[in-house]
């Protein structure tokens, strides 16, 4: 029965794509419905990529589910790059790290089966690629702290670590691709090529349900009196990941929690070494280039998440209550990223 209102409502990401177009039923609305249409595609990424790690196995599996769903991440970074918004980019983009590997890691100990076996070694080498990336983003970043965050100096002083974490990760995956486990059984569910061809339709239906959220989410902010700083770093970063989200849980959920703790994991670091680089690069093309000056909140938030979560899957298992001890520590942050307030203010 469950599937079967997920399949049905898939229906939500057209109409709320036909209501933004041919109705005026209100942003705060909008912005619900989005939300709500996320969901389900969510759950559907997470079935297609699931399907598509029978064929490859868990490391290739995660990778899938990282890149195809941070391509919505990607897509809405650049929205707010054109649109002159690089707090919210940045912000976006730390909160990102911190919740897939806090918040998303924390939901799939708790859902999945109790001391499950991990893949230690390729979460810890994630990990640490989380935390070197953090020490990289502290060359422009200090700087940054003080005078204008967006000077053109510190443009310039960015291209060089976005330069070395794209480097940086373009060599870990193929390393990593190189060792990836194989499938032990036989696939018996969908066939890769139908797998990849969802999870394709499914990314672009997310990243566009995922543009027109982003347009509501000043009507909501000023519904909620929140802080953009705060809207970015929590809320855009959790409905940018949604693929991933609620992929990872519902995968934790069947009982592979190697594929689960994968994407949750590999999705951080992707964005820190991939999508961080790349919207910053490709920033030059837009009227205000991107400075990889980080707030010292969202740093701090970004490397104690990943030294934190190295220490519990340091002994390659998953237990319940670590899960919850992830989730605790993800909602502490949400409460200090709700009173740091916008930047300079």
């Amino acid at each position: 029965m469950a599937r079967r209102i997920l399949w049905a409502s898939l229906a939500l990401a057209p109409l709320t794509l036909i209501l933004d177009v041919v109705a005026d039923i209100g942003k705060t609305p909008l912005f619900l419905l989005s939300a709500v249409s996320l969901v389900p595609l969510a759950w559907l990424i997470g079935e297609s990529t699931e399907h598509a790690a029978e064929h490859t196995g868990a490391r290739i599996g995660g990778l899938l589910n990282a890149s195809f769903g941070n391509a919505p991440e990607l897509i809405i970074a650049l929205i707010a790059v054109n649109d002159a918004l690089p707090n919210v980019v940045r912000a976006s983009l730390a909160g990102s790290v911190v919740s897939n590997i806090l918040l998303v890691l924390g939901a799939a100990f708790i859902l999945g089966d109790d001391d499950a076996e991990l893949d230690r070694r390729s979460l810890v080498i994630q990990l640490g690629l989380v935390a070197t990336a953090v020490v990289l983003l502290l060359i422009p970043s200090i700087p940054g702290w003080h005078a204008d965050p967006e000077r053109r100096s510190l443009q310039l002083l960015s291209i060089g670590p976005a330069a070395v974490l794209l480097a940086l990760y373009l060599v870990t995956t193929t390393i990593g691709l190189r060792r990836a486990s194989q499938p032990t059984e036989e696939a018996q569910g969908w066939s890769l090529k139908r797998a990849i061809g969802v999870l394709a339709v499914a990314t672009v239906l997310t990243a566009l349900i995922s543009e027109v959220l982003v347009h509501s989410l000043e009507a909501f902010a000023h519904a909620a009196h929140l802080s953009e700083f705060f809207i970015a770093m929590v809320i855009v970063a959790i409905v940018g990941n949604a693929a991933e989200h609620g992929g990872a849980v519902v995968i934790a959920h069947g009982g592979n929690m190697k594929l689960a703790t994968e994407i949750a994991i590999s999705s951080s670091a992707q964005v820190g070494l991939l999508v961080v680089p790349i919207v910053m690069l490709v920033s030059f093309a837009f009227e205000h280039p991107l400075t990889l000056a980080f707030r010292p909140i969202e740093v701090a938030a970004m490397g104690a998440a990943a030294l934190f979560v190295a220490f519990v899957v340091r002994d390659g298992r998953s237990r319940r209550w670590e899960g919850f001890l992830l989730v605790g520590v993800y909602g502490a942050m949400v409460i200090a990223f709700l009173f740091a307030g916008d930047r300079g203010g």
